[in-house]
């Protein structure tokens, strides 16, 4: 017989990555910077109850490390980062920068999905542990979403966005295939993405600065005459 507590546990992790893929679908139809680091923030904390519930399941410490540690890089300091080195103008205003329109855009996301359902199947079905069957689709899903919210964005807080949310997907995914996995490889993360971040983040100043937008199309205009 299923442990019912174990089951109570199954069924949150499934809403929280039901809820984790909304996010990701946010952060591609959303038009606002503000908007999509706002559902970053979100995905970064239903990344961390997921981590935190399958700790709680199988008992793995390794778990409850990483899901403090995303919570304070990803919704603590990244957002302190961005919100101190992009001009408060790149928030306010609305971003149109795209390659595809809003319907477009979500026709392209539910075509990913599917295709990150089909791919992980296989897998889930080899898998021994259950909560691959949740979090491996819907993590590898979300990674398919940030590569494609890279591509349609033309703004480099956006696009920075889509690769967190890309790098939260990998996360997703992976706290339930290798949930005992050093805890050195979330750490190193914790240290490489807030320096991706602060980077991107005087870069997008700077084009500001100089041509009014974000648009990393508009590089060009910060070469020396």
């Amino acid at each position: 017989m299923t442990d019912p507590s174990f089951s109570i546990v199954f069924a949150l992790d499934a809403l929280a990555g039901a809820l984790f893929l909304l996010a990701a679908l946010g952060v591609v139809a959303t038009r606002q910077v503000l908007a999509s680091l706002q559902l970053f923030i979100a995905q970064s904390i239903l990344l961390a109850v997921s981590a935190l519930l399958i700790g709680f399941a199988i008992g793995s410490p390794h778990l409850f490390a990483v899901a403090g540690i995303t919570i304070a890089t990803k919704t603590l300091l990244i957002p302190w980062l961005l919100r101190r080195t992009v001009p408060s103008e790149v928030y306010r205003a609305r971003e149109i920068e795209r390659v595809l329109n809003i319907p477009t855009s979500l026709l392209v996301a539910a075509l990913l999905i599917v295709l990150a359902y089909g791919l992980a199947e296989p897998m889930v079905r080899v898998a021994a542990a259950s909560f691959v069957g949740v979090n491996l689709p819907l993590g590898l899903a979300a990674m398919f979403l940030g590569i494609f919210t890279i591509v349609v964005r033309r703004e480099a807080v956006p696009q920075l966005l889509g690769l967190l949310a890309l790098e939260n997907g990998v996360f997703f995914a992976a706290v339930a295939i290798v949930p005992r996995l050093p805890v050195i490889a979330e750490l190193a993360a914790a240290v490489d993405v807030p320096v991706v971040a602060l980077v991107v983040g005087l870069l997008a100043r700077r084009i500001h600065a100089r041509v009014g937008t974000t648009a990393v199309g508009r590089l060009a205009a910060l070469r020396e005459s």
